[in-house]
């Protein structure tokens, strides 16, 4: 740590060498904890010269390395549970963190009872562990919704689904 600071007298040195993107006169702790963040790991979370626009719009490169970015969770448990879930509106998804959230869902012909699901995909193998499902029901009863108790097993077919397309997907691409 002493060798990090050594050329450092005062804060500002330390922030201009930094290169930190944080306004030291509004907000000095943010700008010194992202300050040593920056010198400890050569840079921010995305490098030293950070993101911008033209840099995206313009495709500018620093150097000619190439960045992959590596998908940490099983494609086929991913594709298969999009697949399932399709006629459910996505409120968001993260393909790298394997997290699937749906909006509210209703059907026309019970509009007084909505589900949401919360679909968590983790570790590249398709198998059970990988895959966990909560799902969320409420009933409406004027003029509030009011939460229903959801059975386990219900989570656990709507599991079985997404393995079950997930290994479809996976012979049908062999």
């Amino acid at each position: 740590m002493d060798k990090l600071w050594s050329k450092a007298q005062t804060r500002n040195e330390i922030l201009e060498r930094s290169g930190t993107k944080f306004n030291s006169a509004t907000d000095m702790e943010l700008a010194m904890r992202d300050a040593e963040n920056r010198l400890q790991t050569g840079g921010g979370l995305l490098g030293k010269g950070g993101i911008s626009f033209s840099g995206i719009l313009n495709n500018q490169e620093k150097n000619n390395s190439s960045k992959t970015i590596v998908m940490s969770v099983n494609p086929y448990l991913w594709k298969g549970a999009l697949e399932t879930i399709d006629f459910m509106p996505l409120s968001s998804a993260d393909q790298i963190g394997g997290t699937i959230i749906t909006d509210w869902y209703s059907t026309s012909t019970n509009p007084n009872e909505r589900c949401k699901l919360n679909i968590f995909i983790s570790g590249n193998k398709l198998n059970t562990e990988n895959l966990k499902v909560t799902s969320f029901c409420q009933e409406f009863k004027d003029p509030v919704w009011v939460n229903k108790k959801v059975l386990q097993e219900d989570n656990i077919k709507i599991e079985n689904a997404i393995l079950n397309k997930a290994k479809k997907l996976k012979l049908q691409s062999s």
